[in-house]
This record gives C-alpha cells, structure tokens and sequence, in this order.
C-alpha cells in the first residue's frame, strides 16, 4: 500500500526529470569521484521510489533498474545517516540480499551517503561497493557525504533549468486560458440579479431574497477570482502571495458556491482537512473549486450518485490534500496528459473546455508543489496536490 511519504518522496524524484534518461555529465563526474576518492571500483547514485531502485549515473557497472525489494540502499536510505559495512555477509540487514548472496552480485564491502532534498525528503543515495572485504578512513566517510550533497545540487540545479527552459510556454498556455472572455457572462448574471433583488416582489419573498443574496455574493467571489488569476497570469508567473490560510473555511465557502451543483447530483462531500497552508487565498480557493467539482460532475456522468472526500495530511515537505470521488477514475496512460491545456478524461457528456486541471496544476506548481492523480479508496479517482511549508517554497 503506497503511503502519503511515498507519494511526497515520487514528486519529488519526478521533479528532478532524471529517471529513464541518459546519466547527466556532471553526476557521471560525481561518482567517478566518489570512487577515486574512496578508493572503490564501483559508485553509483540511487535514486528510490515506491516500487523501484533507479542508477541515474554509475562507474564500474552500467546503470540499471532493481526491484525496490532487491535494493541494498533501500534498506537504509530513509534513515538519512551515512551507513558503513565492512563485509555484508555478516550483517543481518544485507546477509540474504541478492547482491550479497550471489543471486545479483557478491557485494562484500558497502557504503552510502543519504541524497536529502532541501525540503527534508530522501530521494535515494550516492552508494560505493567493493566485492572484497574492506573499511572506510574517517576522511573519505566525510568526503562520501559532502559529494552526495553535490549530488543534490546538481538535481536541484537540473530542476531549475528545467522549470525556467518551460516557464515562457506555461505563461503563454496560462495566459491563454484566462483570455477566454470570462467576464461578460458573469457581469450578465450579476446585472440580473441585482434587477431581481430591486424587484418589489421580493419584500414578500423573504426566502427567494436569501437565496438570491447567495447568488451574488457567489457572483462577487467569482468576479474577484477572475480578477486575481488574470493580475496572476499578467505578472509572468512569479511566486502568488503567501499568507497563512485555514483549509476547512476554505473548503467549506467552495463547498457553498457548488451548492447547486452538489444538490441537484445528489452529491456528498466529506470534509477533512485540520491543517492551515500558507498560499494565496484565491487561487487555492480557485484550485479546490476545480477538483471538486470535477469530482461532482464525473461522478454523476458516470451514472453514480457522487460521493466526493477532501482530506489533508501532514507530510514532512508540507501539507497533502486529496479530493477522492467515486467515478470513472482516470486510466494511467491519461493521468499526465489530461493537466495538458484543453485535455479532458471523459467524453463530450461532461461539459467544460479542458482548461480546468491545465490551471490546477498552474496553480500548485506556482505555490511551489506538485500536482498528480492516482486511485481513489472510493473507487474513482484521487486528484491529490502538496503544498509545501512556507519556508521551503520560500
């Protein structure tokens, strides 16, 4: 069962874009360093995730893939302390590894340095082995954890130049989402309701004056959102203000504007989220707006009475929030593509543009976290985004 730390540990490795590609030049240079250093034929950098041990870069052997289970780092990597072991064969945490026993390799001699990323979360290790029984001086024990911290610059440096090669496409997509004449329609509303709340017949309508006073303060949140992501798009995606927000009012005035749509499905959401975050109001306000009420609509398309579960929890890089629901789910080979602009997972039953989960993910990644979709415990999908802790998106 994949846990909230796997989740948090996957979104980051996948940040640094390093799995399945070619060993970058400057962490080939890292573990041949490593090995002269420490006087070993073999280095590798680990990188480990839920199911698999990844070498993105190695000497001594060609980099390859094991099963997480098979994994010698695996064992220790989460740990964050540097691990030293004269001859495995006599220690009971490597004894009946397949790269101890034979089965994969005859390691005997094995050391690793934990790679941390600056939010706390251990991605995997820079790891040197030798088949012959040895130890380690003192010097190169240091020098294996000041290069396994180079190691993480260097991700990081990769992760930068990554996200700055995108930024000018995303601003553009962005920009062109917003564009969308979205004010006309809502002035439209707006107009008619103020005309309705005027008319003489609603000092005898107590109930219909409520309820069209729900209406526009709707309509004024929505103007005010529009407002914002348009100032949002126009200042070329810097980082949106952060202050500190209380999740459960916010979900629950989103929860509010969907009233129509949650009574006219049948629907039910469930509501669990103690944590403050710190972001912008708005935006997020936007982003929980878009989940929910895609859960609600899929659902319902799909032929079920939606069930929709918002939930959050702490995880050492932030705060995770989910919203599940009990749909159609969302086929693996689709969960990347349907964040693309105008991308949708279902067909044309549902109504929208597509530009929903394309500004979803514009929003979590603005704010600095990440934004995926996997199974549901309800049966659909889970739409789940990290928010990290201010400091660490600072």
């Amino acid at each position: 069962m994949i846990t909230a730390e796997d989740i948090t540990r996957r979104s980051a490795i996948a940040e640094y874009q390093v799995v399945g590609r070619p060993p970058e030049t400057d962490l080939e240079s890292l573990v041949h360093l490593a090995a002269t250093m420490c006087d070993v034929p073999t280095a590798v950098i680990n990188i480990i995730d839920d199911r698999f041990q990844h070498q993105i870069a190695a000497v001594g052997l060609e980099p390859a893939s094991c099963s997480r289970e098979d994994s010698m780092c695996a064992v220790v990597f989460q740990q964050q302390v540097r691990t030293i072991v004269s001859d495995a064969r006599e220690d009971p945490r490597f004894a009946a590894n397949p790269f101890v026993t034979g089965e994969l390799a005859s390691v005997r001699f094995y050391a690793s340095s934990p790679l941390v990323t600056p939010d706390g979360v251990p991605i995997g290790t820079l790891c040197i082995f030798d088949d012959r029984v040895r130890e380690l001086t003192p010097e190169q024990g240091k020098a294996l954890d000041l290069l396994a911290r180079q190691v993480v610059d260097v991700l990081e440096l990769l992760r930068l130049t990554y996200e700055l090669g995108q930024s000018n496409e995303q601003l553009a997509q962005f920009a062109g989402q917003v564009s969308h004449d979205l004010r006309n329609p809502l002035m439209a509303v707006s107009g008619f309701l103020e005309l309705a709340t005027d008319s003489p017949e609603m000092a005898n309508a107590p109930h219909a004056a409520k309820a069209l006073a729900r209406a526009e303060s709707a309509a004024d949140r929505m103007a005010a959102m529009i407002t914002d992501l348009l100032d949002f798009a126009r200042i070329g995606g810097a980082r949106p203000r952060r202050v500190p927000i209380d999740l459960e009012p916010l979900v629950s005035s989103v929860v509010e504007d969907l009233d129509a749509t949650i009574t006219s499905t049948g629907a039910t959401v469930d509501v669990d989220t103690p944590f403050q975050v710190h972001g912008d109001e708005t935006l997020l306000g936007a982003l929980l707006q878009n989940l929910i009420a895609n859960a609600v609509k899929f659902s319902a398309a799909a032929g079920v009475v939606p069930h929709v579960l918002v939930q959050a929890e702490r995880v050492s890089a932030g705060v995770l929030v989910a919203v599940e629901d009990n749909g159609p789910g969302v086929a693996p080979e689709l969960r990347e593509r349907v964040f693309d602009l105008m991308e949708r997972a279902a067909g044309s039953e549902v109504a929208g543009l597509g530009i929903g989960l394309s500004t979803c993910r514009r929003i979590v990644e603005a704010h600095g976290g990440r934004i995926e979709i996997d199974e549901s415990g309800l049966g659909g999908a889970s739409v789940w985004f990290l928010l990290p802790d201010a400091r660490s998106a600072a």
